[in-house]
């Protein structure tokens, strides 16, 4: 009776609270976000300046960029690819905007030229991956080749800084309340996204691809056309984002976004992805995000060296895949 009797102890009692707990420890997000707390927590006892509204503004605007591009490269990881074309869609779409303004078009057309970019690259990359059967990683290292080429090529290493309307500055420089817009639109894609992934076909079939896309296949997924839409998806989330950032800053560099591949690959790699495919979350990839922002912060407000960033967010990398490795190693146990 004793043995019956403690099995089906009330939710109170210890041996349940040790079930929730463990059972609250193999969530992915919830492990990331307890480090992102910890990390705040930390910087925010040596330096009294990081928990003001302004510099927290300032840190969500920063890291809103990559966590936008992260959305799109997490569906990429989850079907076990990897899309390293992003930085370049994301400044051959800030450039394509820019020029669509100097050429005297209006806020509209500008920006469906900066959108065309990510579909017309997503859909390249989709194609090379599915049709011909490249590795995603050479196809996308070749499009991010070509895509950084011709910005040198069209701009000839000069900026390009158009004349833009109000309307158009407030995508990127607006405020909504205390909100930066840009903080907004990655708020609203997350909440999207989330939706997608968790509650629809789709969401399901980028899950089961990415698992096992043999069974995948043989239980009636068409894997391939899963894999080329969610190339199409971050070729276009990653133009949205050179859209915003040309908004911002007002100027397409020829070096635009140079580099941006890694920090979002950092991002969902952080956020809890498996690189081997079949799990991660686009909250993952927004604490992600938020995580190597606020080391970033930190290192600025504790007078860190500023190359120690790197470093630092490098080591959490490690630290992060390599808990993923053990985590599917234990199961397989």
């Amino acid at each position: 009776m004793s043995a019956l009797s403690s099995k089906k102890s009330p939710d109170g009692a210890p041996g349940s609270v040790a079930a929730s707990v463990k059972s609250l420890l193999k969530i992915r997000e919830l492990n990331i976000l307890s480090v992102l707390i910890l990390v705040g927590i930390v910087i925010s006892f040596f330096s009294p300046y990081f928990l003001t509204t302004d510099n927290l503004m300032g840190v969500f605007r920063s890291f809103s960029l990559v966590a936008i591009m992260a959305i799109g490269m997490m569906l990429v990881i989850i079907t076990a690819g990897i899309d390293l074309s992003v930085g370049s869609v994301m400044g051959l779409s800030s450039l394509m905007t820019a020029l669509a303004f100097q050429a005297g078009y209006g806020p509209i057309v500008a920006v469906l030229c900066g959108l065309a970019v990510g579909l017309i690259v997503g859909s390249f990359n989709g194609l090379l991956i599915t049709l011909i059967g490249l590795p995603p990683f050479i196809a996308t290292l070749g499009t991010l080749s070509i895509g950084r080429g011709l910005m040198y090529i069209i701009t000839k290493g000069v900026p390009v800084t158009p004349d833009i309307p109000d309307s158009f500055a407030y995508i990127g420089q607006g405020y909504i309340g205390l909100v930066p817009f840009p903080v907004v639109v990655m708020i609203v894609l997350t909440i999207i996204f989330a939706i997608v992934m968790r509650r629809t076909r789709f969401g399901r079939h980028v899950y089961a691809t990415g698992g096992n896309e043999v069974a995948a296949r043989l239980s009636g997924v068409r894997t391939h056309r899963v894999k080329f839409a969610v190339y199409v998806v971050s070729g276009l989330i990653a133009s949205l984002a050179g859209v915003i950032s040309f908004s911002r800053f007002v100027s397409a560099e020829p070096a635009s976004g140079f580099g941006a591949e890694l920090d979002v690959i950092a991002a969902a790699a952080i956020g809890g992805a498996s690189l081997s495919g079949g799990a991660g979350s686009i909250e993952g990839a927004i604490i992600g995000a938020a995580l190597a922002g606020i080391i970033s912060n930190g290192v600025v407000l504790l007078n860190i060296n500023t190359y120690a960033q790197q470093a630092i967010t490098g080591c959490v990398i490690l630290i992060a895949v390599s808990i993923d490795i053990w985590r599917i190693r234990r199961k397989g146990r």
